[in-house]
Formats: C-alpha cells, sequence, structure tokens
C-alpha cells in the first residue's frame, strides 16, 4: 500500500526543522519527501497539523506477569497508539522481575499483543535485591534493550562495577538511578519549606548528586555504556559535563513530569503528584527544560507506572508513587511548546531520535528509508482532561480536570494506521 501526506507540517528532529512538505510511505518505510502523490496512492490530507516521528518512550512499565489488573500489554499498546507512541521501551521491574531468559521469551510474546513496537529491558541483578549480576549475555543476545535495576539502586559497589565490567565487554547498555539509597529511603518530597510545612518525610536534592557522582566513577572505572534514567537537579547537571568532556560513553533522561509540574503541584497531599524522585523546585524544573533544550538532558520519557486506586488512596508518603504517561506525554511536552521554552523538533529529538539513537533502534527520524512510524497531531487543540477516558486499565494521572492543548488526530506503525 502507498500512502502519501500532503499538506503537512513535517517535524524533523533530524534536522531541528519545522516546515510544510508532503510525505510518501510505501511498504511500511518512508519512500520520499516534498514529491507529488505517485499514482494510486492513499491521499491524506493533513491540513497543514504537524506530521512527527512516532514517540520511543522509554522507561514504561507493564503489569505483566503479576501485575495485570494495573496494565497490560494490550491496553498498554491502545495507550501509546492513542498518545502518538510507536515504541515502548518496558521496564523489568515486574512481579516477579524480567531477569531471567525465560522471563524475557514470555513478556516478549505477551507483547505481541500490542499493537506499537515494543522492546525490553532486563534487570541488572537477580530480584532487582543488587547482590548477583543477571545472565547479562544471554538476555543481550535473546534482545535486551538495556539492564536495570529501575529506581532499587545497586549498592553494593564491587557488583555494580563487576556488571559494568561485563557489559562493557558486549557492548550491553546499562540504565542507572542516580540516588544516594540511604538519604532517599522513606522520602516522598525534595526537602524545603514546603515539605516541613506539610509534615512530608522529605530527601535534599544532593541525594541525587551523590549517587550520580558514584555511578560516573564506576562508569570512568569500567568504561561501559551508561544513561542515567532520570536526572531532576540542577545541580546534578555539572558531574554530566564533566564526564562528556572526559569522553564518557553517557547519556541522561528525565520525565515530562518533572519538566511541567513542581513541588507545589502536591497541594493538598495530592497522590496523584507522588513520584520518585520526587518533584522539585521551580528552579530545578527551568534548569531541566533549559538542559534538554542545550541537549545536555537527552531523553523526555512519561516513564509510565500505573497503579490502582487502593495504592493511590493512602496518606502522601505512604502511596504507591508514579502516574500514566503513555497518552499524556504529548500534550504535557506541548506545555513546553507553547511556553516558548521548547520547539517541536527539540522536543521531538529529545522524545523520538535521541532514545531510538541510544538504544539502537531503527525510528525516530523522517527521512527516506525510515520506517513510517508516524503520528500525525494537532499542537493547538485545546481539551480538558478526563483520566476516565485514558485506554490504560489504571487512571493515575497528575493531569486529571487539567486544561491542555495537543491532540493526536492519527497514529501510523510501519505504515499500519493503528489510532485515529
Amino acid at each position: 500500500m502507498i500512502m502519501h501526506f500532503q499538506n503537512a507540517r513535517l517535524i524533523d528532529p533530524e534536522g531541528l526543522s519545522d516546515e510544510p512538505g508532503s510525505l510518501t510511505v510505501e511498504n511500511g518505510r518512508i519512500a520520499a519527501l516534498g514529491t507529488d502523490a505517485p499514482e494510486g496512492a492513499t491521499v491524506i490530507d493533513c491540513n497543514g497539523r504537524a506530521l512527527a516521528p512516532g514517540i520511543v518512550d522509554w522507561g514504561v512499565k507493564i503489569g505483566e506477569p503479576g501485575e495485570r489488573h494495573k496494565e497490560s500489554f494490550r491496553s498498554a499498546g491502545l495507550a501509546a497508539a492513542a498518545g502518538g507512541v510507536t515504541t515502548m521501551i518496558v521496564r523489568p521491574d515486574t512481579v516477579p522481575p524480567i531477569d531471567t531468559p525465560e522471563a524475557l521469551e514470555f513478556v516478549a510474546r505477551r507483547a505481541a499483543d500490542a499493537p506499537v513496537h515494543i522492546r525490553h529491558m532486563a534487570a541488572l541483578t537477580k530480584a532487582r535485591e543488587g547482590r548477583e549480576m543477571v545472565e547479562i549475555g544471554f538476555l543481550y543476545d535473546l534482545g535486551a534493550v538495556a539492564f536495570t535495576d529501575g529506581v532499587r539502586v545497586v549498592t553494593d559497589t564491587k557488583v555494580l562495577s563487576r556488571a559494568m565490567a561485563y557489559a562493557k565487554g558486549i557492548g550491553a547498555l546499562i540504565v542507572g538511578h542516580p540516588q544516594d539509597a540511604g538519604l532517599s529511603k522513606g522520602a516522598a518530597a525534595t526537602s524545603g519549606k514546603f515539605a516541613s510545612l506539610y509534615g512530608i518525610p522529605a530527601v535534599s536534592p544532593m541525594a541525587e548528586v551523590i549517587g550520580l557522582d558514584r555511578d560516573l566513577s564506576l562508569v570512568a572505572m569500567s568504561g561501559c555504556r551508561w544513561h542515567a534514567d532520570q536526572i531532576t537537579v540542577a545541580d546534578a547537571l555539572p558531574a554530566l559535563r564533566r564526564a562528556r568532556k572526559a569522553g564518557l560513553d553517557v547519556s541522561a533522561g528525565t520525565s515530562i513530569h518533572h519538566l511541567t509540574l513542581n513541588e507545589f503541584d502536591v497541594g493538598d497531599y495530592r497522590t496523584f503528584f507522588r513520584f520518585t524522585p520526587p518533584l522539585r523546585s521551580e528552579d530545578d524544573r527551568l534548569a531541566m527544560v533549559q538542559a534538554v533544550a542545550d541537549g545536555e538532558i537527552d531523553v523526555i520519557a512519561s516513564f509510565h507506572t500505573p497503579q490502582d486506586e487502593e495504592s493511590k488512596r493512602l496518606p502522601f508518603e505512604a502511596a504507591a508513587p508514579g502516574a500514566v504517561g503513555l497518552q499524556t506525554l504529548l500534550p504535557a511536552a506541548m506545555r513546553l511548546y507553547h511556553s516558548g521554552a521548547l520547539s517541536l523538533p527539540q522536543l521531538w529529538r529529545a522524545m523520538a531520535l535521541n532514545p531510538a539513537k541510544r538504544l539502537g533502534l531503527d525510528a525516530g527520524r523522517l527521512s527516506k528509508g525510515a520506517p513510517a512510524d508516524l503520528v500525525l497531531f494537532d499542537p493547538d487543540a485545546p481539551f480538558v482532561l478526563d483520566r476516565f477516558t485514558l485506554k490504560s486499565k489504571s487512571k493515575n494521572t497528575p493531569f486529571d480536570g487539567a486544561r491542555m492543548q495537543g491532540k493526536v488526530l492519527g497514529t501510523w506503525v510501519a505504515g499500519e494506521r493503528v489510532f485515529g
């Protein structure tokens, strides 16, 4: 089937351009740009709306196995398609975790239920307990794109250094969560006047800096490829700059929630705003936005973390952290666009191109020969978010009732329409 998108506003994260144009798709790939419609092609008139590469969302939590009532591969896939996400990079922090070749094969089979691409990360240590590294080589050969224990920090530096050395030998990527586990234990907010007034257990932003310094020292010792899942405080950025200047193979991400919300959004103990790491100060939020603009932060992700109602209907510090984000990532990102902080190409560089490049995926580009994983959206379309309209099984979003802009009009995976 040949499709031709005309009257489009093409968002190109490689060339950082935002220009009117057309695009032709044939056999699931982009065949041409800026040409007339081929004879016999199905013509899609974009009416001046934005056409961009499908989002590559790095760090999605799925409830399979063990917590399918929170999210299944199929429900997450439907939410992803509705949110313009064409590739999900899923986390291994399941029940039980993805720490064996058999577990990885199981979730790979289950992922066939989803209408979008799914790639899997595997745990770094067995049972995510930080005591013994997994069979990294076997899991890597089976298709694991990275290795991480998620928010469970490996506190044993000898175990972590051995895992890094092994990963270096085969070229595997390790994803770290920069936090000092002792300082951040039990914390639900960032330390400061607000947390003190509300009586919420808090952690200093320095816990992230200390954790990052430790991990980067081990990266320097091992020479492995390493990615920080969430950098959220300004004081962490100098360490990243030093690491890159020293030639270390490091990259960094952050969450859309830490780019668009701050510590005051917790309000009257609203547990939908409980995250790990906790929401930061407005100064830190602005610093992270600028770091994305400057390319110091490579990746923006939703960190989609479904939680059921019972786990959120608890006192703030006892509530389960995290929020669903597959469907809200794009409209939340439009807040940064409409505020003038980031352009659409800059956003798509961080949400599609950079994660794809870092993980070695053939995605995230609007160029001839690239996969026809596309999202058509109206960045200006206003709406009020109703969490019960989300396609995820869980409805825990901090944007419930919020006025937002940015509606997905259509999503294509390998040239096949999966939404709209």
